[in-house]
């Protein structure tokens, strides 16, 4: 029976982009997911500026940019004052991009298949041994995936991570639950829109041929007002901030909510065993960093596995901990609304201080070593 280095499950952003660099690298990998190739997801859709930098650098940024609007300016919205910061280049981006997860995901598994991974959908995990490999049921039946290390990309309730046991090593308190729409795309929609005031945010994000209205609220308002009729809270959520915005809303939108999550942060690695994406580490959406935050995990895990050992995977989870730490810090005060307007613009300015950061960060990573080969961890 054949034996991968690597069999990770999921191939949503942090998956496939493991399997990418890890193939890149010249590691046999196998990725199980158990939704069906092109499937949806929610999602903010917006990359920040560190995500751009490695999509570029990838070579995937083009195809992206083939379908999305590339984003050049952040609008952000303080009690009906508006604020336009323009992108600016740096580390040779001048724009960001929100792509539909159907698309983004795809394009990371081309890529990955073009490097040599492989890919089985609808494939359930059933079992998981770190060192041995990963007992799945697909279209076929049950089957056994030997691999000598096993890779957790599939999200907040990781099978992966439950199986291992992952200490979770921080838990927050508040959270947030959002309910959206896309509707057509106008003129003026030319960038990242973040309106707030006291007890809830309105985020305008152009994608593919789209544009996604967000109305976001504490988690307890949205069980207590929203759950029951998210179209009517959208409209009226979307009015208190620009009734221009709520007048965008067909009466037949497609509306989706999330009622919200409190962030996580699990232990990243173990014998035989890593996480990485929401797996390991989750933040409330009102930052809107997810997939940056799973690009650079993806790649920091990526690199630590081609170096082998479990000094990498320690520097893996000691430099992920260092941004997620102060990104939880302030996420987790965003979620709970109850900050004023000099609070909230400060705690943007610390986010915005840690984004430079993470992109100074993911700027400096070198070529990655190919011929690579698995050595014991644990």
């Amino acid at each position: 029976m054949y034996k991968y280095d690597v069999v990770i499950v999921g191939a949503r952003v942090a998956g496939a982009s493991t399997a990418l660099l890890l193939a890149r690298a010249g590691l046999s990998v196998l990725v199980l997911d158990r939704a069906a190739p092109g499937t949806d997801t929610l999602s903010t859709h917006a990359f920040m500026r560190a995500g751009v930098i490695q999509l570029a650098r990838w070579g995937v940024l083009p195809a992206v940019l083939e379908r999305a609007p590339a984003v050049r300016e952040t609008v952000f919205g303080y009690d009906g004052q508006l604020i336009t910061v323009p992108m600016g280049e740096r580390h040779g981006v001048d724009g960001l991009v929100a792509p539909r997860r159907h698309t983004l995901d795809a394009l990371l598994v081309q890529a990955a298949r073009e490097a040599g991974a492989e890919f089985r959908f609808r494939h359930r995990v059933l079992d998981v041994q770190p060192g041995k490999g990963v007992r799945a049921r697909g279209p076929e039946g049950e089957c056994f995936v030997r691999a000598d290390f096993v890779v957790g990309a599939d999200g907040l309730r990781s099978q992966v991570a439950k199986a291992v046991d992952a200490t979770v090593v921080r838990r927050t308190e508040a959270s947030t639950g959002s309910v959206y729409a896309y509707v057509p795309s106008a003129p003026e929609d030319s960038g990242y829109v973040w309106r707030f005031k006291p007890g809830s945010a309105a985020f305008v994000v152009p994608t593919e041929q789209a544009t996604l209205l967000c109305a976001t609220v504490s988690s307890r308002r949205f069980l207590a007002e929203v759950a029951a009729d998210p179209r009517a809270a959208l409209r009226r959520v979307l009015t208190e901030h620009d009734p221009a915005l709520a007048a965008r809303l067909p009466e037949n939108a497609d509306i989706r909510g999330f009622a919200g999550a409190p962030g996580c942060l699990r232990r990243a690695w173990g014998p035989g065993w890593a996480l990485v994406g929401d797996a390991g580490y989750f933040r409330d959406p009102i930052t809107a960093h997810g997939m940056t935050d799973a690009l650079r995990d993806a790649e920091l895990l990526a690199r630590a596995l081609i170096t082998g050992g479990n000094d990498a995977l320690a520097h893996y989870q000691g430099t992920r901990d260092a941004f997620a730490q102060p990104f939880l810090d302030v996420t987790d005060r965003l979620a709970t609304f109850e900050w004023s307007m000099s609070e909230l613009e400060q705690l943007h300015r610390s986010a915005a201080r840690e984004m430079r950061r993470e992109a100074d960060l993911v700027a400096r990573f070198g070529p990655l070593v190919t011929g690579a080969r698995m050595r014991a961890v644990g």
